[in-house]
């Protein structure tokens, strides 16, 4: 492994075991009684609870099979509810704190049992919401209209999903799920926008098989997004291309007069290179185009470049409260929606799966259908 990457998780799992022993430090003082060997035990479990979704997901990069499935499962499951429950002790220390500066100072060591059992409670309340929210796919209807768009194409619908994670966590159940909504919705094609697999080595043959269902007049389109290229680009696009997929890695394809883009997530982290390949297409040229970009980014590039419509995903909408705030602080408005830059008309979809934890509180998984207009 490089030394980046290295350094990357142990950084990650460092602050993750400080954050199991802040949880572990706040039960013990705020839940007094506790005899020496439980409070061993609750530490002992914690230590392997704090360790387990890094091991996990490090295990499914490499190893494919009904142990590691559970067991990643398992891991990212206490991952959601350890985010609510860590805030929960956050709110004990901020309550205590608080608690001290009124007239209750005397009974402090009463009330911290009930403190706890009220915002540990809210905790495991927030996390089992997440489950459920996370398994409510909405179907969002938006109507774009695109200068230059062939009359063929008027009236005619799109479906847009992005960000499924098919991995350890949701698999052919998922996939078959939304291969039912396109053949409900029956888009005349389907665009997919990136991290259509989470990057495990799961096998992607099985887990897209589903999707063969959905066939549109006019075919499946897909650009590959980071998690894509996690196992190498090989093993994802190859599996694609067999189920009659339109890879679209640095490529364009011009369907009935509609210029469709697809660059790699890989491409569009270099700037030049992204702005040299657009620049040889000559969008402006041919009419309305859309760009599949895994990340709502490159924006001024894409619009210099004649891009009509760019279709991203990446940002999970936050996924779960608080890194809400932090996405929408790191890409602003273009967390979410139908937005404009200049010209360039963008759609940043929150996507229909999830990654790591199977939950989402303050997000919600969509499916787009996009009507031409």
């Amino acid at each position: 492994m490089k030394a980046w990457p290295l350094l990357g998780i142990t950084a990650m799992q460092s602050l993750l075991m400080l954050a199991h022993w802040f949880l572990y430090r706040t039960w013990i003082e705020f839940w007094p009684g506790m005899s020496p060997l439980t409070a061993a035990v609750l530490g002992d479990v914690l230590v392997l609870l704090g360790a387990s979704f890094i091991a996990t997901a490090l295990l499914g990069f490499y190893y494919s099979n009904g142990p590691v499935r559970l067991l990643y499962q398992l891991a990212a499951l206490w991952l959601g509810f350890f985010n609510y429950l860590f805030w929960a002790a956050c709110l004990c220390r901020l309550a205590n704190l608080l608690l001290r500066l009124t007239p209750l100072a005397p009974n402090l060591a009463r009330l911290r049992p009930a403190v706890a059992v009220v915002f540990f409670a809210l905790a495991l309340l927030t996390g089992i919401y997440g489950l459920i929210n996370a398994r409510c796919i909405r179907i969002r209807r938006i109507e774009v209209a695109l200068p230059g768009l062939p009359q063929a194409w008027r009236g005619r619908t799109a479906m847009l999903f992005s960000d499924l994670h098919l991995g350890n966590v949701l698999g052919r159940r998922f996939s078959r799920r939304l291969a039912r909504l396109g053949e409900r919705l029956q888009p005349h094609i389907v665009f997919i926008p990136g991290d259509l697999f989470d990057g495990s080595k799961a096998d992607p043959d099985r887990l897209i098989e589903p999707l063969k269902a959905l066939d549109p007049p006019f075919g499946i389109y897909f650009s590959a997004g980071n998690h894509d290229e996690f196992g190498g680009e090989e093993h994802f696009s190859a599996p694609l291309l067999r189920a009659g997929f339109h890879v679209l890695h640095n490529r364009r394809e011009i369907v009935e007069g509609l210029q469709i883009v697809g660059v790699t997530y890989g491409e569009s982290t270099h700037p030049l290179q992204m702005r040299l390949f657009l620049e040889s297409l000559r969008l402006k040229e041919g009419g309305a185009s859309i760009l599949l970009n895994h990340v709502p980014n490159r924006l001024p590039i894409a619009e210099s470049e004649g891009v009509s419509l760019q279709l991203s995903g990446h940002t999970h909408g936050g996924q779960l409260f608080p890194f809400t705030w932090f996405t929408r602080r790191a890409f602003g408005r273009f967390t979410y929606g139908l937005q404009r830059f200049g010209a360039l008309q963008v759609y940043t979809s929150m996507g229909c799966g999830s990654w790591g934890p199977p939950m989402r509180v303050g997000s919600h998984p969509e499916v787009v259908l996009l009507t031409f207009a």
